[in-house]
């Protein structure tokens, strides 16, 4: 892999950790655990959990799970073979926030002949991306 081709995969992984350690620590606020609520609670996958736990107990799972990941992220950058780990849990991360498009009523709208949604789900997909970038990863870019 060339050099600029190295800092490029360092500024796009370092790129998706920030959003998911800002977005994992935001999730232990109230304000945000009762913003996930609608797309948690109409998910095929996830709705289950406002049943057995509270509205900020289920954001302040989903929080840790993001800090993890975003911290194995940042481990894959010197161990590939661990980002073959955490690249799939952010895949499933980005997978589903992807899918609150299909599941979260009135998500999708059109204003002024424009189709729009709730746009921060959209960048999920560059992360997407880059997620199964470090899975299949197999060498180190961190110089030694």
């Amino acid at each position: 892999m060339s050099k600029i081709n190295k800092l490029g995969y360092k500024i796009a992984v370092s790129g998706v950790v920030v959003v998911l350690l800002w977005i994992g620590f935001f999730k232990f606020t109230p304000s945000e655990a009762v913003g996930i609520k609608p797309y948690v609670e109409n998910h095929f996958l996830m709705s289950w959990m406002y049943k057995v736990l509270s509205v900020q107990i289920v954001s302040n799972i989903i929080g840790l799970f993001e800090i993890i990941v975003g911290i194995g992220l940042i481990w894959s950058l010197f161990k590939p073979q661990v980002g073959k780990i955490f690249g799939w849990a952010a895949v499933v991360i980005f997978g589903t926030t992807l899918s609150f498009l299909l599941t979260t009523p009135g998500i999708n709208k059109i204003i002024d002949g424009v189709p729009t949604t709730d746009f921060f789900v959209l960048k999920d997909i560059m992360a997407l991306g880059i997620s199964l970038m470090v899975v299949y990863n197999e060498t180190g870019l961190v110089e030694k």
